[in-house]
Parts: C-alpha cells; structure tokens; sequence
C-alpha cells in the first residue's frame, strides 16, 4: 500500500476527548538504514525511532526541531533521530559489539533525552529511564511524567526485508480534557489490538475502521515524511572555524585538503588551504567542491 507509506495522518473522536496520530514510513526509513551496516536488533530499534519521533513532532503547536535521543553503557552507546514540524527526519546509532534483540538487554544505564527547539522560543528538554521493555512504554512514561497526559503509543518494524517498514500510532487524551480517562482507555484497548501485519500493511482507513467501527473518527489528510538531512558546506565551514588553523593547515598540507563527513548522510565536503585561510578570516562564502 505504497500510497499510504511516508505520511503522518491524524486524527479525533468526534464523541470522545481523545486525538490519535498514525504514521508509516519506508523510503525514509530506507534512506537512513542506507547510511549504515546496522545489525538486525539496530535496524528495527531506528525504525521504532523514526516513527515515534515523527509521531511527536506531529504534536507540536510551532515550527521548530525536535531530537529523540537514547544514550546508554550498554551495547547501544547512542541513537537518535531529528525531526521538524515538516516531518523531516534523519538519524544515526553507534554501538558496541553483538547488539541483543530484546530492547531491555540493549541498555545498561539507559536515558532517553527529548529536545524540542521553537523557531521562536526557549529550548526544552525532558528526559525518562530506559527501564521499561519498549521504546513505546518508555515513551507513554516520558508524556505521563512531563506532560501529565495519558497516552498510549504502539510500533511495528519490518526491517529483515528488502523494502523496510516502520510504522507507529499514537493515542492521547486531549489536555482540555486529562480527566477523560474512560474514554481514552476504551479507545487504548481497542488500539493495543492491532498486530505489526496490520498495522504494516492494511490501508489506513481500513485501520482506523477495523478498529474504531463502533466510533465516530474524523480523518485529516496526511502529512509526507521524508528523510532530509540538514547538513551543507557552509555548515561544515563553521564546524571548522572552530578548530585550530595551524591544526587544519597542517592537514591540509599533508592530504591536500580538510574533509568532513556527515554522519547522517554521509555527504562529503573538502576545504583546501585556502579556504581554511576564508573561513578563519570570516570570509567563506562561497561553495565550492562536494563529493
């Protein structure tokens, strides 16, 4: 049901104080699994990651960034996926040695950190333990500590294929109404029925239908997911105003150039000696080789 894959959709309980979000990404998840080997438990952990953090970027009010990220002493050292209110996401993970299946095992000392950066505004973050048995029940812990809502969160992965698929849902009273608790865990029971193959593949009326039927649900149209990655040359250049001159000079001088990588897209940008001359002197301004 490819028409239905990289789109956000949203939608209300005519008769309840309970708004839902349903996401299904593929070619953006594909696209971030390109960028690395991931072993299979990463492969589907990034695919879980993608789709919750669009599922939050989708409850922002404004324009701005949001960053869920997972750090730990265990075999997952890091994970995390950035968002923005246009559902562009990008990610990356690093981890150490055989990485078990089940998510508890992955984490030794876990956190979970949440960023979200307003164009306009102060930045915010929160932050819950790892110590559940999902990235969904770490997530309905993270909205029951900081934002006193009862949610409920589902994620499903297909990632041992060669078309991946992530997909997510997300249940939550609405904040006018946090004392509608009835009505919310009704509908959450219904939810938690769904299985991966529905969730995966079924077109999302025929979800939203198989298990709302006997409720009234107004559908909004979807929103694209993509992934994006924000990195540029110029961005790069001021990462290097940053460092030593004499330090980039000399490797210049030794390989030809300064290169940067990006970790997420794995672009690369080159800077010869002068334009590290530019960029010290505040005068880089103009691109130049990309590979």
């Amino acid at each position: 049901m490819s028409e239905n894959n990289d789109n956000l959709y949203r939608y209300l309980f005519e008769k309840a104080h309970v708004r839902g979000e349903l996401v299904r990404l593929q070619n953006s998840y594909a696209a971030v699994l390109a960028a690395q080997d991931y072993p299979p438990p990463v492969r589907r952990l990034m695919g879980e990651l993608m789709a919750a953090t669009s599922l939050l970027t989708a409850t922002l009010k404004f324009e701005g960034d949001i960053a869920v990220q997972l750090q730990s002493e265990g075999p997952i050292k890091y994970a995390v996926i950035n968002g923005t209110h246009k559902q562009e996401l990008r990610g990356v993970a690093r981890w150490d040695g055989d990485v078990p299946n089940d998510f508890a095992s992955m984490f030794v000392k876990g956190v979970m950190a949440i960023t979200i950066t307003p164009k306009d505004g102060e930045r915010y973050q929160g932050m819950v333990a790892l110590d559940k048995d999902s990235l969904a029940a770490c997530l309905e812990s993270y909205f029951s500590q900081s934002e006193q809502l009862a949610t409920r969160v589902v994620l499903k992965t297909r990632s041992e294929v060669n078309v991946p698929l992530a997909a997510g849902m997300l249940l939550q009273v609405l904040p006018v109404a946090a004392s509608a608790h009835e009505e919310f865990e009704h509908l959450a029971q219904i939810t938690d029925t769904i299985t991966a193959e529905e969730l995966l593949e079924l077109p999302v009326q025929d979800i939203l239908y198989r298990l709302y039927h006997q409720e009234e649900v107004e559908l909004f149209a979807p929103q694209p997911v993509l992934f994006k990655c924000s990195c540029s040359r110029q961005r790069s250049a001021m990462a290097l105003a940053s460092v030593d001159k004499q330090d980039l000079l000399d490797i210049a001088a030794k390989d030809g150039e300064v290169a940067i990588n990006c970790q997420y897209c794995h672009a690369e940008y080159r800077f010869d000696a002068i334009d590290i001359e530019a960029i010290h002197a505040g005068q880089f301004d103009q691109p130049s080789s990309l590979s």
